[in-house]
C-alpha cells in the first residue's frame, strides 16, 4: 500500500470515529481547546495570528478568532486561491466572511494579503496527527505548502480521541512540534504547560 492509499485509508476511519463523537464531547473539547490556545504566551505576546476557518467537524474556532480580533490583533484566515494553493488574509470582522471553496467561509478577494513572515502564530488544522505533531490534513496539501515557507510559532489542534500514534508521513509532510488537545498542549509528544 502506498503511503497515498494508506492516507486515504486512515482520513476514513477517522471521519467515521468523528461522526460517532457525541455532540457534548465535541462541544466540551473544542471550549477547552480555545481556552488553552489563548492562554498560551505564543498566542499572548504575537501580533498576527494566522488560523483556519472551521467547517463542518472541525474544532471550533470560531472563540479564537473572535477573541483574536477583541484582542486587537491581525487576524489572517486562509484565503483559497487555486488548487492546493491559499493566501493569507487579514479581516476586521467575522462578517466579511462567506462561504468559498468547499463551502468553507473565507475572506473577500480584496482583503489585504499577508506573508508567512508577518505571522506570529499559526493555528494549523488536521484530520488526526500524533503527540509528536505528524499531521494528517485532507489531502489538498495547502498547509503543507504554507509550512514549507513559515518559520514563525505553529500549534496543530485536534481532540484527544481523534489522535492516533501512526501517522503515514511523506517527503513534503511539515511536522509541528505543539500539539494542543483538550488535555492541554504536547510539545515534541511530552505533556507540556498542561493545566
Amino acid at each position: 500500500m502506498t503511503i497515498d492509499e494508506e492516507k486515504q485509508q486512515l482520513r476514513a476511519t477517522i471521519r467515521r470515529l468523528s461522526a460517532q463523537l457525541p455532540f457534548r464531547y465535541r462541544e466540551a473539547a473544542d471550549r477547552a481547546i480555545a481556552r488553552h490556545l489563548l492562554a498560551l504566551p505564543e498566542y499572548r505576546s504575537a501580533g498576527a495570528v494566522f488560523c483556519f476557518v472551521s467547517a463542518g467537524r472541525e474544532i471550533d474556532t470560531r472563540p479564537i478568532l473572535e477573541q483574536t480580533l477583541a484582542d486587537g490583533k491581525m487576524l489572517c484566515v486562509p484565503l483559497c486561491v487555486a488548487d492546493g494553493i491559499m493566501e493569507l488574509r487579514a479581516i476586521r470582522d467575522l462578517k466579511e466572511l462567506f462561504p468559498g471553496a468547499y463551502g468553507i467561509l473565507e475572506p473577500p478577494a480584496d482583503s489585504p494579503a499577508l506573508s508567512p513572515d508577518q505571522i506570529d502564530l499559526a493555528v494549523i488544522p488536521c484530520v488526526t496527527c500524533s503527540r509528536e505533531g505528524r499531521r494528517l490534513g485532507r489531502g489538498g496539501g495547502y498547509y503543507d505548502r504554507f509550512l514549507a515557507h513559515y518559520r514563525g510559532a505553529a500549534v496543530l489542534l485536534c481532540r484527544e480521541r481523534l489522535l492516533r500514534q501512526e501517522i503515514p508521513f511523506g517527503v513534503h509532510d511539515y511536522p509541528i512540534p505543539w500539539v494542543l488537545t483538550e488535555a492541554g498542549l504536547f510539545e515534541d509528544g511530552t505533556p507540556s504547560r498542561l493545566e
